[in-house]
């Protein structure tokens, strides 16, 4: 089992990674909890998989344990969704003593993260992803999120889980598109690191060899992330580099409406940012053309139609990780080495639109 660290200030938490882990989640949540109630989150396709095994195990260890299902898609991430929930535990008497279990992927683990992060101003929290974009990223670090006037993520907590359990052996049942468009954060955060971890990433082109990988390319993901999430838990300064390709990406997913999932769109946003700054000579040609044929390579889009509408500004404009007239740039004068700068928004715009 290969077990990763996270410190933050206001707690420690493990990440364990292990083929068949699920089958251990109740002996697992036992060494962490005592015995108390627990709603299992789940959206409804995660819940048929996989909600029932896991609150059996919650029960024969003594937890009292309920089942909370939501339709799936990120149009639940929601505030009338949060409030749903929230008004489930309050029937079921929940108090701040008692639990969630975020069972899901991205779009249940910032649901069920905020659920817990506001619930009578918090109760302990498990993080279980089952999606590859949620086992390599979303599920540690702590961000939790619902999205409001259709901008992603707008309304959220930093918030973070008792412990993180992460099965590669789910990934079996995820769909192929799924599982790609997941990589895209695989890939982000190999760019980011640089290294060895690129030069492994770089060479995947088949989801086979993604469902090959996935117990270390998790672990090496989850590592990266931690070291960055320990030395800047809130994206003061060091963390917005993990933002790569999210200014753009985030903008294009809205306009999407659906079509695009988060990591495609990510894919997007990391190939516009990285030629556009090629033009201007903040980036090598050779890095952008990398990271493009790297994506390109295992089936994600390098493009979209979104990129040319007049809205593409607005949406950037009202990005939560702008600051004041800023928009903080994250791109990559080499692989391992991010910079963010800031750009006021009006240089930034301009540029922009010459590409769009």
């Amino acid at each position: 089992m290969e077990k990763i660290l996270v410190q933050v200030a206001a707690r420690q938490y493990e990440v364990l990674i292990e083929r068949g882990l699920l089958a251990h989640v109740g002996e697992l949540v036992a060494t962490q909890w005592s015995p108390r109630k627990v709603a299992v989150i789940s959206d409804q396709n995660v819940a048929a998989l996989y909600q029932q095994q896991v609150v059996k195990q919650l029960e024969t260890v003594g937890f009292e344990v309920f089942s909370l299902r939501f339709p799936a898609g990120e149009a639940s991430k929601s505030l009338s969704r949060l409030a749903s929930l929230a008004a489930q535990l309050a029937q079921a008497h929940f108090t701040r003593d008692d639990g969630i279990v975020a069972l899901g992927g991205g779009v249940t683990g910032d649901l069920a993260g905020l659920v817990a992060a506001t619930y009578m101003r918090g109760v302990r929290l498990i993080q279980i992803p089952t999606s590859w974009l949620a086992q390599v990223d979303s599920s540690v670090g702590g961000k939790t999120a619902v999205n409001l006037a259709h901008v992603k993520n707008l309304l959220g907590a930093f918030y973070e889980p008792d412990l993180v359990l992460v099965d590669p052996a789910v990934l079996g049942t995820l769909p192929q598109r799924e599982l790609i468009a997941g990589h895209a954060e695989v890939i982000k955060t190999a760019a980011l690191a640089g290294g060895d971890f690129w030069q492994l990433v770089k060479e995947i082109r088949t989801p086979a060899q993604i469902l090959e990988l996935t117990s270390e390319l998790s672990a090496r993901a989850i590592a990266f992330k931690a070291k960055v999430v320990m030395a800047d838990e809130r994206e003061g300064s060091q963390r917005q580099i993990l933002n790569f390709g999210h200014t753009l990406g985030h903008a294009v997913e809205a306009l999407a409406q659906g079509q695009l999932r988060h990591g495609e769109a990510i894919s997007v946003g990391m190939v516009a940012l990285s030629q556009r700054l090629s033009q201007l000579g903040w980036v090598p040609a050779t890095v952008a053309a990398d990271l493009t044929t790297t994506l390109a390579g295992i089936g994600l889009p390098v493009t979209a139609p979104e990129l040319q509408m007049p809205a593409m500004i607005d949406k950037i404009a009202s990005d939560k990780k702008n600051r004041g007239a800023n928009l903080n740039l994250v791109y990559l004068p080499q692989f391992g080495q991010p910079k963010v700068k800031p750009v006021a928004f009006e240089q930034a715009r301009a540029w922009l639109l010459e590409t769009i």
